[in-house]
């Protein structure tokens, strides 16, 4: 992640990352049966949660326009099935329990960021296949949480 990236989150979930970086930032008895793997990955994390929590825009919902941007939870269809799926445009390392979140780097984020309503994307997935998607609704995470749909 970039310093210039902004990122978008809840405040429920900027508390619990800043729960988390306090636990990990707590001072540890070097353990020699902490291996070099396992810090070097708490250090990771805390780099990640701080880079997280420094460009993060906190709880102000994008604007309720219909188009494709971080903090907004999208439908889409998949347009080979059919099958559609709803999911949060954010930023990975920060879960929602009600949503799968996608990356604005993701193959998915990446084509479908910008898109309005009934506006179709492709983007190709790592096997190299092409994915169409046509962007069925997209409305910010606050509106979705509080039930009023448009």
């Amino acid at each position: 992640m970039t310093s210039s990236e902004r990122v978008w989150i809840t405040p429920q979930t900027r508390d619990r990352l800043q729960a988390e970086l306090a636990a990990l930032a707590e001072p540890h008895v070097e353990d020699e049966a902490v291996d070099l793997d396992e810090r070097q990955a708490r250090q990771a994390r805390i780099h990640q949660i701080h880079d997280l929590l420094n460009d993060a825009v906190v709880g102000e919902d994008p604007p309720d326009d219909g188009v494709a941007e971080p903090g907004m939870v999208l439908t889409v269809r998949y347009d080979a099935t059919g099958e559609t799926e709803t999911f949060l445009l954010g930023a990975r390392g920060v879960e929602h329990a009600d949503l799968e979140v996608y990356s604005t780097q993701s193959p998915l984020g990446t084509a479908i960021i910008g898109a309005g309503r009934g506006e179709q994307r492709s983007y190709r997935v790592p096997s190299g296949a092409t994915v169409s998607v046509t962007l069925l609704d997209a409305v910010p995470y606050g509106r979705h949480t509080s039930g009023h749909r448009s």
